[in-house]
């Protein structure tokens, strides 16, 4: 039971910084058509992002090889119950990759303006069914007796679901308008915080109805849900202090005030979980949980061994990425996308 929660801890830690990492990348992405008129201008928003955002996708690619490792029940009800939900997430992706490398390609304007809606949608609707996804885990999805999901795409989009997609949408953009505050020089930086100061209050509203309505679904009545409460008040103060420090006119801290907030909303939703991983809707005994959906013990060991050791260089090797590339991008600087 040690090795499950480990493992379950650890794969929240995953989505802890692929949301955090990945959320100001798709806000980036949704910001794009309208924060930057001109060519050059859109390239140096691209540019902000262009040494990072194919890294930040890995921690989504490796905490789902981790869920399939560590938690194959887990893996295979989640992946084929919202199978079409992941399609339609991985197409949008594909063509947010291509589109940041085909749209320096030809010296078209109407090209180039194609390739940059296509960021925005593949920036936008995998914020949307991530959002849909995470809220569906907390309400609960029909799972039966032998394990299978047993609903549509469009039992997902339910309320709730829609709620959380919102949410996500809104937080991101506002994650995404700090970043490139910290990120740009003028006058795109002053376009980038204008932009925060117009989504921080929609992002908060949001997040307080989805809190609520998580409540609701007992996401705080669960063995976690001290802990739930704990990271519920602390992603608030984020989401607070990152509209705060944007008012005041402090990039830095509110670029890392609002990914605090991403941060512990991921931890407020993995905490009052536990210790399920997919609650059924049909009924609780159905649930998924880190017991009835873990790999044997044995291979629950290996996997430990494997991830203390390549973790931290993991870690190092981004955070010296980001370190490398940590000057303000200015318009018109040339190469980039």
């Amino acid at each position: 039971m040690l090795l499950n929660t480990v493992w379950f801890a650890l794969v929240a830690v995953l989505f802890v910084g692929f949301f955090f990492l990945e959320g100001f990348d798709y806000g980036v992405g949704m910001l794009l058509p309208f924060l930057a008129k001109e060519d050059d201008q859109r390239r140096a928003v691209i540019n902000a992002i262009g040494p990072v955002w194919d890294g930040n996708e890995v921690w989504m690619i490796t905490a789902g090889g981790a869920i399939f490792a560590a938690f194959p029940q887990w893996y295979a009800t989640l992946f084929s119950g919202f199978y079409l939900a992941l399609f339609l997430m991985l197409v949008a992706l594909i063509l947010r990759g291509v589109g940041f490398e085909f749209r320096s390609k030809v010296e078209s304007p109407g090209w180039r303006s194609f390739w940059d809606w296509m960021i925005f949608l593949g920036s936008f609707l995998p914020a949307l069914l991530w959002g849909v996804a995470v809220a569906n885990l907390v309400r609960g999805v029909p799972i039966g007796p032998d394990m299978n999901y047993r609903g549509s795409f469009l039992t997902l989009l339910n309320p709730f679901g829609l709620l959380g997609g919102l949410a996500a949408v809104t937080v991101f953009l506002f994650h995404g308008a700090n970043f490139l505050g910290l990120k740009l020089e003028e006058p795109l930086a002053d376009r980038a915080r204008a932009a925060a100061r117009l989504w921080a209050p929609i992002a908060g509203i949001l997040a307080i109805l989805f809190v609520l309505g998580a409540a609701g679904y007992g996401l705080f009545g669960r063995q976690g849900g001290v802990a739930a409460r704990f990271f519920a008040l602390l992603a608030a103060l984020g989401l607070l202090g990152g509209w705060y420090a944007r008012v005041r006119g402090r990039d830095g801290a509110a670029f890392w005030a609002t990914g605090l907030g991403v941060v512990f909303a991921v931890a407020m939703v993995f905490s009052g979980l536990y210790p399920n991983v997919m609650p059924s809707s049909l009924d609780p005994t159905y649930s998924l949980t880190v017991v009835n959906a873990a790999a044997s013990p044995y291979t629950l060991r290996v996997m430990t061994w494997v991830a203390a050791i390549f973790t931290p260089l993991v870690l190092l090797y981004q955070g010296w990425t980001y370190w490398v590339f940590r000057d303000r991008v200015r318009v018109g600087s040339g190469g980039g996308y």
